[in-house]
């Protein structure tokens, strides 16, 4: 299958051209394309005649977000909309990549996919946004959530920790907020499973169980044997721009209802990680 993916130079765009066939797969960095674009976007999709799209291309600055919302929706949301549509044109499927954030992370229980959405910052309307536009633009679709991605490219809360290891004696770690990190090259993986074996629609794919970010700190620290100490904070002793969901653990419900393994555990995911970084 002839697949294209935006976002070839990003974390989870470099580990699906890892995990993908390369002789089928063509991936376009933002240089080569720019989504906001509609007659950028549909020009290659012409040209280079797909027939699987997966948009991996998307601002993922939680921060900078809420800074710069029109950035965001303008990226998340409208080029999500000219990649949707020019797949449509094209007679592709497309494979959306979407977040946790969609949800406010108020509730107890971990999220399915057939919870209600509730996006309390910028990064998470806009990927929202996204998710609206391709269900409306593409017939052909799966919308995959993914959480806390962790990879060889860009940047990410693993390789972050392990610096300000080498950096401070003592590192502080927000312990009241509750996900499930997930290996990019273990979500490329799993994505060429959905569309290979799955139907249409939407899927939560991570690395099975949960942690704090705290814990998932401790957890790096043990696994490198790091002196630092990590201390435990809460949400509101850390300034950021943008709000967090309290719990964004997200069950992988149609996984599990499609007869799909799921994902190993997130700490054997970090194991193999970083004994591949090593």
């Amino acid at each position: 299958m002839r697949t294209l993916i935006t976002g070839a130079r990003g974390m989870l765009g470099h580990d699906l051209i890892r995990a993908l066939p390369p002789q089928d797969t063509v991936g376009l960095s933002s240089r080569d394309l720019d989504v906001t674009s509609w007659e950028q976007v549909r020009r290659t999709f012409c040209e280079q005649a797909p027939e699987l799209v997966i948009h991996a291309a998307a601002y993922t600055d939680v921060d900078a977000c809420e800074l710069h919302p029109e950035v965001a929706y303008r990226v998340n949301g409208l080029g999500s909309r000219n990649v949707a549509r020019a797949a449509e044109e094209v007679g592709a499927a497309l494979v959306y990549i979407s977040t946790d954030y969609v949800f406010d992370g108020a509730q107890d229980d971990s999220y399915t996919e057939f919870d209600p959405v509730r996006p309390i910052n910028v990064y998470g309307k806009s990927k929202l946004a996204g998710e609206v536009f391709v269900r409306e633009s593409c017939g052909s679709h799966y919308i995959v959530r993914t959480s806390w991605l962790f990879g060889k490219r860009g940047k990410n809360f693993v390789d972050t920790i392990l610096r300000l290891a080498r950096e401070k004696e003592e590192i502080r770690v927000v312990s009241d907020q509750i996900g499930s990190p997930t290996y990019a090259y273990h979500l490329a993986q799993k994505i060429g499973q959905i569309v290979s074996s799955c139907g249409c629609g939407t899927y939560h794919v991570t690395n099975s169980g949960s942690c704090s970010r705290f814990e998932f700190a401790e957890a790096i620290m043990q696994r490198q044997r790091c002196s630092a100490r990590v201390i435990p904070i809460k949400t509101g002793d850390y300034s950021v721009s943008a709000r967090r969901p309290r719990n964004s653990v997200l069950r992988n419900l149609a996984l599990q209802l499609e007869g799909v393994t799921l994902l190993s555990s997130w700490r054997d995911a970090l194991a193999e990680y970083l004994a591949e970084a090593s």
